[in-house]
């Protein structure tokens, strides 16, 4: 459901995925792949990261807005307020997302789907630019932004306050290029820390599909398992998707506790560049 649904409203082809899933690709020069899988963690609160789609005029969020009405979505209340000139909805499994006003400058050029807008610190904005070798597009006021040496989508996280954790809604799955081994060491280096794989929110088997996204990177790629104000300028705190999960080799958190899984090449997806 969740497949069909992204992948139309993005204009989006499907592709096979390993896990016995559905992957869409990116539709951009960021390269990544838009996953869905089953699982069994629940959606038990607003998730911590969701997609900003960007419009290029007033008649061009109308006709995304509609088009996503009319493939399942409904509109969401996530505090937005009456004046709010984006839009909040939330796909057929109640992910959240965001159809931005024409003008957003921040977003210009990353195409449709221009972020995925995270709850995080400062430290995390700066811990997975070194991991994935993505710049820092934005670091200002503890919000951050990185973006694919490529162009395409952005990540953004909106700093403090954050939301609470209602767990299992938002996670990375790194696989190695070659020696996993090394690619953990390095990413310990960088701050992050070890943790049980039950700890780390990891699940699979029946249920609602869930999101995933692969980014291509220098050394690695990222999967998330995915699933209201932005600044014009700079990245915006708001609505959207929430991950799901895959079996993976070790589990680790991040320097702000948001858990990640290393993955030998063998068992994770590979990546078209």
């Amino acid at each position: 459901m969740l497949a069909r649904f992204w992948s139309g409203l993005l204009g989006v082809e499907r592709t096979n995925d390993p896990y016995g899933g559905v992957s869409l690709l990116s539709g951009n020069d960021a390269g990544y792949r838009l996953g869905f899988r089953p699982t069994r963690a629940p959606k038990t609160a607003q998730n911590r990261a969701h997609f900003d789609l960007t419009s290029s005029s007033p008649e061009d969020q109308r006709r995304t807005v509609a088009g996503a009405l009319d493939l399942g979505a409904r509109h969401a209340d996530v505090g937005q307020g009456p004046d709010a000139s984006h839009v909040v909805l939330a796909d057929p499994e109640g992910n959240e997302f965001c159809v931005l006003e024409p003008g957003n400058g921040f977003l210009a050029g990353c195409g449709l789907l221009g972020a995925l807008a995270c709850d995080g610190t400062q430290a995390v904005g700066r811990f997975w630019s070194r991991a994935l070798g993505w710049p820092l597009v934005w670091d200002q006021d503890e919000e951050t932004a990185i973006q694919s040496p490529d162009g395409g989508t952005k990540i953004t996280w909106g700093g403090p306050p954050l939301m609470p954790d209602a767990g299992k809604d938002l996670r990375f799955d790194l696989m190695a290029d070659d020696d996993l081994e090394a690619e953990v060491e390095r990413l310990l280096s960088l701050g992050a820390e070890r943790v049980a794989a039950d700890e780390s929110g990891e699940s699979g088997g029946p249920g609602e599909a869930k999101w995933c996204w692969p980014i291509p990177t220098a050394t690695c790629s990222a999967c998330w398992h995915a699933g209201d104000r932005q600044r014009e300028a700079g990245p915006r705190r708001s609505a959207g998707p929430r991950p799901s999960v895959v079996p993976v080799a070790s589990a680790h958190r991040s320097p702000a506790n948001q858990s990640f899984c290393g993955a030998p090449a063998a068992s994770a997806p590979q990546l078209e560049p």
